[in-house]
């Protein structure tokens, strides 16, 4: 079950889902998800989705983690534009400051996740703010450039736009965990150019021997969720390790 809610931005008052709150007086891990395609809008993420497309990111509702749903700004009947992945930076942060205030999610356990667009987006919000405890991004570009202009509705050809929006000229802002993760038969290429300029020792990759950009998702989650429940130190000691991802699809 989710709940519609609204949380404010700078664009103005912006719908998300919200997965009901703990009501057992405990603080509890929470995630923001970011998904792909129109990340501005949120499609069904309510129904249950085949194992080998889940877009859904239902592993970590299943294991008790309170979940987000943003969307953002000129998303669904949202006020503001789109503006292909810059404003939308704020917007999610702004989730971030609702779901912190949350009774019953824990503050210094909050998470953040994307697929494709949301996983570019997201890895552009981390190398913004080191707020995330950790953050995961899934099948995640270079640059915008590499977006048709239905997803990246902006001239490409202004590279001062381009270059705000592309998280490879950012690598080195990242202050806290990311994790990279591609399967082979989605965005290999990307995933190898992000790895050859990366200089951060908090930024990971791991790209998943048989499986593609959607395959990926499902048991992915189902392990970060995992490692999310386990992460309850001072400080964070999860991983998502090119080790785990050689073992995630099996045999």
């Amino acid at each position: 079950m989710l709940d519609l809610i609204h949380y404010r931005s700078p664009a103005g008052s912006l719908a998300a889902y919200l997965t009901p709150l703990p009501k057992d007086g405990k603080k509890h891990p929470a995630i923001i998800w970011i998904t792909g395609g129109d990340s501005n809008s949120i499609g069904d993420v309510w129904h249950r989705a085949d194992p080998s497309n889940d877009q859904t990111a239902a592993a970590f509702r299943d294991a008790g983690i309170v979940t987000m749903y943003p969307s953002l700004r000129g998303g669904n009947d949202n006020p503001g534009y789109r503006e292909g992945m810059y404003g939308e930076v704020d917007d999610i942060l702004a989730a971030a400051d609702f779901l912190a205030r949350q009774p019953g999610v824990d503050p210094a356990r909050l998470y953040l996740g994307g697929h494709s667009t949301g996983g570019t987006l997201v890895l552009l919000v981390a190398e913004m703010d080191p707020r995330f405890r950790a953050t995961f991004a899934f099948g995640p570009v270079a640059s915008p450039e590499q977006y048709s202009p239905d997803v990246f509705p902006l001239p490409t050809s202004d590279p001062a736009e381009i270059k705000l929006r592309a998280p490879i000229y950012w690598l080195d802002s990242i202050r806290s965990p990311v994790f990279a993760i591609e399967g082979e038969g989605g965005n290999a290429d990307t995933l190898a150019l992000l790895r050859k300029y990366n200089r951060n020792a908090l930024l990971h990759f791991a790209l998943v021997p048989r499986a593609t950009h959607f395959s990926v998702l499902a048991p992915a989650s189902r392990l970060i969720a995992q490692r999310i429940l386990a992460d309850t130190g001072p400080k964070t000691g999860i991983d998502f390790s090119q080790t785990d991802a050689d073992a995630l699809m099996g045999q």
